[in-house]
């Protein structure tokens, strides 16, 4: 199953925390930005998008209710 959340970052070390959070969970995130998709678990994928504005998240597992939690602080 597919999940979409929007996720925003403010700060450089804000990637280096979300990159951190979510390679403890043992499912693909991706993120994606206009036609790029990045694994959210590359800091320096995440490097390569435009973090100015809002990113979208996308998990690919049955329960997001974790992941929810844990990123909760850029969404």
């Amino acid at each position: 199953m597919k999940h979409e959340i929007e996720i925003k970052f403010n700060s450089i070390s804000e990637v280096k925390d979300f990159v951190d959070i979510v390679a403890g969970f043992n499912y693909d995130i991706d993120l994606v930005s206009g036609r790029y998709v990045i694994d959210a678990k590359s800091i320096m994928g995440i490097f390569s998008l435009d973090l100015n504005k809002p990113i979208k998240l996308v998990a690919y597992t049955e329960d997001i209710t974790g992941l929810e939690k844990a990123i909760a602080a850029f969404m």
